[in-house]
């Protein structure tokens, strides 16, 4: 197949064609002259930043990786209850740099039901900053991370070799996964008293 070519082709930024940013949808969220709050997981953390748009480029107010929340007590997972509490931290920062409002940048992920970046603004919006999100987005007992300690206590008692596979890098730390909503409680509390320093 012949490549476009001629003075009217226009070629695309780099990073649309790549689909990377969405640049229609970028400009409405910098149009609301709020900033952004950016969610981004990789294989092993999540990265929580609050982003204010200057001409010269994007500034960052805040920013906290998952890896931060171990110092507490909590396994870095690429999960909702991570997703919360790395938001809930990220925004109590923000807030301490004068940020009140918000707009979530889910970039070019699907908006559905529990996804970790609605979860992760309910965290913010816990830690006292404002936005506006649509109803149903949330699913409560996920954020606490109780399906997971559902899960761990029925393998525990159905498997408990499997359980430790599984769940070895929180038992390694001695984060018991049965108890993961206990756990996620008192590293709140933390983050509430200071602990996000």
């Amino acid at each position: 197949m012949a490549k476009a070519t001629g003075p009217t082709y226009n070629v695309p930024f780099k990073r649309r064609r790549k689909k990377i940013t969405n640049y229609k949808k970028r400009l409405a969220l910098v149009k609301s002259g709020l900033p952004r709050m950016v969610i981004r997981t990789s294989n092993k953390a999540i990265e929580v930043q609050f982003i204010k748009y200057e001409e010269k480029g994007d500034k960052i107010i805040a920013s906290v990786n998952s890896n931060a929340l171990k110092k507490h007590g909590w396994n870095s997972k690429r999960n909702s209850p991570t997703a919360y509490l790395t938001s809930f931290s990220c925004a109590l920062k923000a807030k301490e740099k004068g940020v009140k409002e918000f707009v979530l940048d889910i970039g070019m992920t699907t908006p559905s039901k529990g996804a970790i970046s609605f979860i992760g603004a309910q965290g913010a919006i816990d830690a006292g900053l404002v936005t506006i999100l649509g109803e149903g987005k949330i699913i409560d007992e996920r954020t606490k991370g109780i399906h997971i300690e559902e899960y761990a206590k029925k393998l525990k008692e159905k498997d408990e070799n499997k359980y430790k596979q599984i769940f070895s890098s929180y038992l390694k730390i001695g984060m018991k996964p049965e108890e993961i909503s206990k756990t996620f409680e008192q590293v709140k509390e933390k983050l509430k008293k200071g602990g996000n320093e």
